[in-house]
């Protein structure tokens, strides 16, 4: 039998809370605790008020003003809490507390309320270009931006297309990634700029635009990006006019918004469906190496998988760093030219620079692993909850993180895409 409390509210239609009816506003309040709480809200047919008002619905003249009971059953524990805000809330009315014995409280996990349109998780007024914008003009947005998708809109800024760092690469001759390129010394990042000068963004664009609209439910548009495999949609409103951009970054901002205490349920012996972890979305196909790997082989490595990332990991199979391509670009910042023209996949043969006492080569095959891996960490354990996988790597700014037991031997890593799918029901 689990110890439980039930607090009924009997008022009316015409109360109000901050201009809001007293309803709304005490569901907004118990949602916003997060707490393991139902609400129901009963609209009476008829009733009678103590100051002598009459409301019945035979009789049009005095059908307004309907009584209104709202039921709220929660865990006894966080009666005092509940109870502290509704004082303020209920303007008009009577609250009253019942003991009640539960026999068993079931839910289920949801990763995001169903009620959520996209208008309500979009960031408003993104950037945007026209088809004859200057692709360097392009890249400097997408360099400046949370986003790495950049609508392309006409003159009635109706989306035809986005530019993608993917374009960029593949069809604008970008030599390697964003990220990378923003860690370039000045003269590098603006000599490739320069180079996409002369092409207009029509010329790389994908097209036709994948968008949504803003009054569709937002799970519409998380099954749309997966489907098509894309991680941001441009948001249209009723005349088809760009009005903001939805990313996997915003849906998860909204899952830490939205997402009760699951663990603390479970402490109150609450029985929850459907609760996903990090482990069942690891990706165990990662590349490990020891720290006396040599960086030529790592470079292979991070080439090989799309994860982007080597983990450095002892003879027992403890996370000992992680190699980036980025990491390589700062441990070989005195030496850039060479590494950033090997990272960058250059066919022409890059420029023989020094590389310590050789050249970068013969640097690349002697110096190790460990010397160039990261190894201030953030990791995430396999019994871990995924939406608090999304929090940790949103608090971070991550789209990579590593997951180990509970003797830190490394498992696996979990990307940005593996949660979406996983939290929104699909395979990892």
């Amino acid at each position: 039998m689990l110890n439980y409390k039930a607090i009924e509210i009997f008022t009316s239609e015409e109360a109000r809370y901050r201009k809001k009816p007293v309803a709304d506003a005490v569901m907004q309040y118990i949602k916003d605790l997060k707490i393991a709480a139902r609400c129901i809200v009963t609209r009476g047919v008829a009733g009678c008020y103590e100051s002598g008002e009459v409301a019945t619905g035979r009789i049009v003249i005095l059908s307004f003003n309907m009584p209104v009971r709202i039921y709220i059953v929660l865990p006894a524990a966080e009666t005092e809490r509940v109870l502290s805000g509704l004082n303020g809330i209920v303007t008009e009315g009577i609250v009253a507390l019942h003991d009640l014995n539960v026999l068993s409280h079931r839910t289920r996990n949801a990763f995001f309320p169903r009620q959520l349109m996209v208008r309500d998780v979009m960031t408003p007024g993104p950037e945007s270009v026209s088809a004859g914008t200057p692709l360097n003009d392009a890249a400097r947005l997408l360099l400046s931006s949370i986003f790495t998708g950049l609508p392309v809109v006409d003159k009635q800024r109706r989306p035809v297309g986005v530019i993608t760092q993917g374009d960029l690469i593949r069809k604008g001759g970008l030599p390697l990634r964003l990220g990378l390129l923003s860690e370039s010394d000045q003269n590098r990042l603006e000599s490739v700029l320069n180079q996409l000068a002369s092409r207009k963004a029509t010329e790389v664009m994908t097209t036709p635009a994948l968008m949504i609209a803003a009054d569709r439910p937002l799970s519409e548009a998380v099954e749309l990006m997966l489907t098509k495999g894309v991680k941001r949609l441009p948001v249209v409103d009723e005349t088809g006019g760009l009005t903001g951009m939805l990313s996997r970054l915003d849906i998860f901002r909204t899952v830490m918004r939205e997402a009760p205490d699951w663990n603390a349920f479970k402490a109150q012996q609450i029985e929850v469906e459907q609760l996903k972890r990090v482990g069942d979305i690891l990706r165990r196909d990662v590349h490990a190496v020891s720290p006396e790997t040599p960086l030529n082989e790592v470079i292979r490595l991070i080439d090989d998988n799309d994860i982007q990332r080597v983990a450095v990991v002892d003879d027992e199979g403890m996370l000992l760093g992680l190699i980036s391509d980025r990491d390589l670009l700062r441990y070989f910042k005195p030496e850039q030219e060479g590494i950033w023209h090997l990272l960058a996949k250059v066919k022409n043969p890059f420029k023989q620079e020094a590389c310590r006492a050789g050249d970068l080569q013969q640097c690349l095959a002697q110096t190790t692993a460990g010397v160039a891996m990261t190894t201030e960490l953030i990791t995430a354990r396999e019994e871990m909850l995924i939406e608090e996988a999304i929090a940790l790597m949103i608090d971070k700014g991550l789209k990579r993180l590593p997951v180990v037991d509970n003797d830190r031997r490394f498992k696996g890593m979990i990307s940005r895409d593996s949660l979406l799918r996983t939290g929104f029901g699909g395979p990892a």
